[in-house]
């Protein structure tokens, strides 16, 4: 195609910077990946899933280790290698590797040394997005990857541990990146069986521990506030949720259904004898906003 051998390696190039793949494999390095990667995970009897450049991918579509094509001399030899940039879980600013295959003749796949075997993606649950990518280098000769060979199946996250920068400094003078694809991949259901009885591990899961709201300092004469919301902002949330589960459980009879609630609570009037923040609190306690949304429950809940 015209794209794929004019314009197309650079675009790929500055997705790739946009995605920061770059900066987090090579440093301060980049190259123009000239030579196009077709990549294909085989889901099902009907369905594949490609991999484009950070097209979103399941862990349970790439459950199985992909088909992967591009164009080649016949006696060219090549490396491909997949690895996650998001996904060490044992160490900080390393990588996982998920696929090593070395010396590959003539774009054939299945004709390259398993320096190490495949491994789907991982991501745990709340670490959001993992990028997994596919890089292909250009092998000046044969390649004598022994010291990275690992024991297949290589279930070890320890052995996986990987580096793109130190490997490509150390083989920089027989090896040149010519390809390069990724794809994202997110948590899902399927990695709960494959953290248990593939890895054997418990299956970690994160959560994110989001600060307090910055509260200022009391005021004895706050302005432009309405009293009785700035006095529950320095009040326990303890006492505010007993306060109106107490109002609740004052209008329930075990015995009886729940009471509904007025239709179209924005509509009722007012009893005009009452202040203005009384009649604002009213309002607020009718939508069953604010300090008032644990007041109903359910399908109780009013209309707004």
């Amino acid at each position: 195609a015209v794209w794929e051998t004019f314009t197309g390696p650079h675009h790929i190039r500055t997705l790739a910077e946009h995605y920061g793949i770059f900066r987090d494999l090579y440093g301060n390095a980049y190259f123009i990946p000239s030579v196009i990667l077709k990549i294909f995970y085989d889901f099902d009897e009907e369905t594949v899933t490609p991999v484009y450049r950070g097209n979103t991918v399941k862990p349970r579509e790439a459950a199985k280790e992909p088909m992967v094509e591009f164009q080649s001399q016949p006696d060219d030899l090549w490396t491909l290698i997949l690895t996650n940039p998001d996904g060490n879980l044992l160490e900080n600013e390393t990588e996982c590797l998920h696929w090593f295959i070395g010396n590959i003749k003539g774009g054939d796949i299945t004709t390259g040394e398993v320096i190490c075997d495949y491994l789907q993606p991982f991501p745990p649950r709340g670490t959001g997005y993992h990028r997994l990518v596919f890089v292909l280098y250009k092998q000046d000769g044969y390649m004598d990857y022994s010291t990275y060979k690992k024991q297949q199946p290589c279930l070890s996250l320890k052995e996986r541990t990987f580096s793109t920068l130190s490997f490509y400094r150390e083989l920089q003078d027989n090896i040149t990146p010519a390809g390069l694809s990724w794809f994202q991949s997110d948590w899902d259901s399927s990695l709960t069986d494959f953290f248990h009885h593939t890895l054997k591990m418990r299956e970690p899961v994160y959560e994110y521990d989001f600060p307090k709201p910055y509260l200022a300092p009391q005021k004895y004469f706050p302005l432009r506030r309405q009293f009785n919301t700035y006095l529950d902002l320095h009040r326990d949330p303890k006492e505010i949720n007993k306060e109106i589960l107490l109002q609740r459980l004052k209008n329930l009879n075990p015995l009886e259904p729940e009471p509904p609630v007025l239709p179209f609570p924005g509509a009722q009037s007012i009893p005009k004898d009452l202040t203005t923040w009384e009649r604002r609190d009213l309002k607020r306690k009718r939508l069953g906003v604010g300090k008032y949304r644990n007041l109903f429950r359910g399908s109780n809940r009013p209309n707004i």
